[in-house]
C-alpha cells in the first residue's frame, strides 16, 4: 500500500465514524474535515501534549480495526492534525461515557466539540475557510471565554477558568455537568 492510498482510507475511516448516517447527502463536510485534518494540533498548554499523543495512536487504532500491516500507520506522516485530536478526544469521551441501552456517541461527542468550537454550521454549503482557521487558531491560543465558549467544552456557571486547565480536565469537568 501506499502512502497517499493510507492516508485517505484514514481519513474516510475518521469520516465514516464521525459522519455515519448523521446528516442529510445534501449537508455535507467533508470541507470542514479536510480542513481540519490539514491543520497541525498545536499545544499552548504543555499538558496538552496527551491529546497530541492520543492523536498519533489514532493512526495505529486505524491499522488495527481495519486490519492492515501495523507499520502502515508510518505511512501517515506528520504532526498530530486538530481533526485527528479531536476524534480521538471523541472516542475518550464515549469511552468515559458509555452506555450500552444509547449506543455509540462518538460522533455525538465530536459534534458537540465542533459545536462548541461555533463551527457547527459549516457544512460544505456554508463553508469559510479563513473563519475555520481562524477559530482553531482562537482555541489552540487559548482565546476564548473563561466558560469555554469558544473551545471544545463550554461549561456555563463553570466557577473555574477553562483558558487556564488543560483540554483533558475541561472535558472530565463538562462530562461531569452532564450528569
Amino acid at each position: 500500500m501506499i502512502a497517499e492510498e493510507v492516508k485517505k482510507e484514514y481519513f474516510e475511516w475518521i469520516y465514516s465514524i464521525v459522519c455515519h448516517k448523521r446528516y442529510a447527502p445534501e449537508n455535507t463536510y467533508d470541507k470542514l474535515l479536510n480542513c481540519l485534518n490539514e491543520i497541525p494540533f498545536k499545544c499552548k498548554d504543555a499538558r496538552d501534549k496527551n491529546r497530541m499523543e492520543d492523536g498519533f495512536n489514532l493512526r495505529r487504532q486505524f491499522t488495527f480495526y481495519n486490519d492492515l500491516d501495523e507499520s502502515a500507520a508510518d505511512l501517515i506522516e506528520g504532526p498530530c492534525t486538530v481533526l485527528e485530536m479531536m476524534f480521538a478526544l471523541a472516542i475518550r469521551c464515549e469511552d468515559i461515557m458509555d452506555d450500552p441501552t444509547i449506543g455509540n456517541r462518538t460522533s455525538q461527542w465530536f459534534w458537540q466539540m465542533v459545536t462548541n468550537l461555533g463551527l457547527g454550521s459549516m457544512s460544505d454549503r456554508l463553508f469559510n475557510e479563513e473563519y475555520v482557521k481562524e477559530t482553531i487558531n482562537k482555541f489552540m491560543n487559548r482565546e476564548f471565554e473563561p466558560d469555554g465558549k469558544g473551545s471544545l467544552f463550554r461549561i456555563r456557571n463553570c466557577q473555574q477558568d477553562l483558558r487556564e486547565v488543560e483540554i483533558w480536565m475541561a472535558m472530565l469537568w463538562y462530562l461531569d455537568s452532564l450528569v
